[in-house]
């Protein structure tokens, strides 16, 4: 008999919580195979088995809260494998479905195949109803097995227009639900607390003509992904832009201590990355010796691993500044909360057509608000607006990028 031991995910980390069993009690788990998916104050992770064997859960259940070396379950390795029985070997029979007979099967024939979008699932004659009727699926609640909208569904939708349904509960219900909230919304909570609470937190405000940086996209993504089997994004441009700008205003780039300011000689930037469970903030290191393909790569695999909770405790530690992007929700301007320890984090927006003034002359530009929130007690107002009319400067003349400088002024030793 092997246990298995909540193992350690880090130095200040005492206990995590059970998310959920991956493998029922008294199952066969091959080796290597996920039995469980934990919580810490951080990120989630799975447990594997470390052998071949019997699950047997300890006295746990999921929501639980256990202490790190705490025994999760246990293996036995003596047991035999199950032999598949011949049910589980035989093909299944796939058939279709119909609410009633005839009408059914005549519905199934008739109704258009692209009347239902594929990962919504219904029953023949609610498909040929969705189709008729010209009703929106995802406003229909499903009552069938495995969610599956039937018949009465859709008449039911039809029945009462406009009324949507709050999820899945009973029109007009009054029902109030209480949740425990996760180790990771406890954690973001208090830091956001306390960051408001011990920052001298200010944000200051700028625009940035994004034209030239769609107009590169454009011309060059599709040659951009075949030489770097990865797509071109906003990303890559901002975090070189902040690397160059950071380079030029250290103290934006570092953060205080005590009674000391720690600089850094290099950036590495936390992108923040939303998941179900919550806001995680994985680091990009050495972002200023970084290509722009290493950049996109980059935020390619981090997202990839917060969204599969995939995401380590390295993946998670320091940062010496933050790019959070809320544009891709829809956000048009707000004030992003500072990531302590850290000084500032740089606040992306939606990309939107506006008319502005050039050389007197209104053009429509598409234009994106950018937003530096930053800590007033080691970033000066004038470093701070500086910091951010560069990060501009840089991103509408993303030539710039390469060297850091206007090159006809390099050119020019000016």
């Amino acid at each position: 008999m092997i246990d298995i031991k909540v193992p350690t995910v880090g130095e200040s980390i005492s206990e995590v919580t059970l998310l959920k069993w991956n493998k029922k009690d008294g199952e066969y788990v091959e080796r290597d195979e996920v039995i469980a998916e934990l919580e810490s104050e951080k990120a989630t992770f799975e447990v594997n088995a470390e052998q071949a064997g019997v699950l047997k859960y300890a006295a746990i259940s999921e929501g639980d809260t256990i202490k790190i070396g705490d025994i999760l379950a246990s293996i036995d390795e003596s047991a035999a494998k199950p032999e598949k029985s011949e049910e589980e070997s035989a093909k299944p029979v796939v058939k279709f479905e119909s609410d009633n007979g005839a009408e059914g099967k005549k519905a199934a024939s008739s109704a258009p195949v692209t009347s239902v979008p594929n990962d919504i699932k219904a029953s023949p004659v609610a498909s040929a109803i969705i189709a008729d009727k010209k009703v929106d699926p995802k406003s229909v609640k499903a009552t069938g097995t495995a969610g599956k909208i039937l018949k009465e569904d859709v008449l039911a939708a039809i029945a009462n227009p406009g009324k949507k349904v709050f999820g899945g509960a009973e029109l007009y219900s009054r029902n109030v639900r209480n949740e425990k909230m996760s180790n990771l919304r406890k954690t973001i909570s208090r830091r956001l607390v306390e960051a408001k609470n011990t920052t001298a937190m200010l944000t200051t405000f700028n625009e940035v003509d994004m034209s030239s940086i769609m107009e590169i996209r454009s011309k060059y993504k599709e040659k951009f992904k075949e030489i770097h089997g990865v797509g071109l994004g906003f990303m890559s441009f901002f975090a070189k832009a902040c690397a160059v700008a950071l380079s030029e205003w250290p103290t934006v780039n570092g953060y205080i201590d005590g009674d000391q300011i720690v600089y850094h000689d290099y950036v590495d930037i936390s992108i923040a990355v939303s998941t179900p469970r919550g806001l995680t903030v994985p680091v990009m290191r050495n972002v200023e010796s970084m290509s722009m393909a290493d950049v996109e790569k980059s935020v390619v695999e981090l997202a990839g691993k917060a969204r599969d909770s995939k995401l380590t405790a390295d993946d998670l530690t320091g940062g010496t500044f933050t790019i959070t992007n809320g544009g891709v929700f829809g956000s048009l301007m707000s004030t992003p909360i500072i990531n302590i320890p850290q000084s500032a984090i740089l606040g992306m927006h939606k990309i939107q057509e506006r008319p502005m003034v050039v050389n007197g002359q209104v053009v429509v530009k598409p234009m994106m608000y950018l937003a530096l929130s930053y800590d007033h007690r080691i970033i000066d107002g004038r470093e701070s607006v500086s910091f951010l009319v560069r990060v501009k400067e840089l991103l509408e003349n993303p030539e710039q990028l390469l060297i850091g400088k206007d090159p006809v002024k390099t050119l020019l030793e000016l």
